[in-house]
């Protein structure tokens, strides 16, 4: 769990396990320090599950887990790395 933004890892690693239909294989890195980067990394078939068309299903978890990082007081970026 991070340090820099624990509520915003949380709900980021809510999310992702919601959507994927493999959440066992869901990993998440904490990088960074004065601007957090999660790094998150899924199944090689739920890839496309997380970033929907257009990048829509991908800018909507970026949204959400920003505005959960407003409680840590942090500023965060998610990467979903292949």
């Amino acid at each position: 769990m991070s340090d820099v933004a624990p509520t915003a890892e949380a709900v980021l690693e809510y999310l992702i396990k919601s959507i994927v239909s493999d959440p066992d294989s869901v990993r998440i890195h904490s990088s960074g320090d004065d601007r957090c980067v999660f790094s998150v990394t899924v199944a090689d078939g739920d890839m496309g599950r997380v970033i929907g068309k257009r990048g829509r299903v991908a800018n909507a978890i970026r949204t959400i887990v920003r505005a959960a990082a407003v409680a840590d007081d942090a500023q965060i970026d998610v990467d979903f790395v292949d």
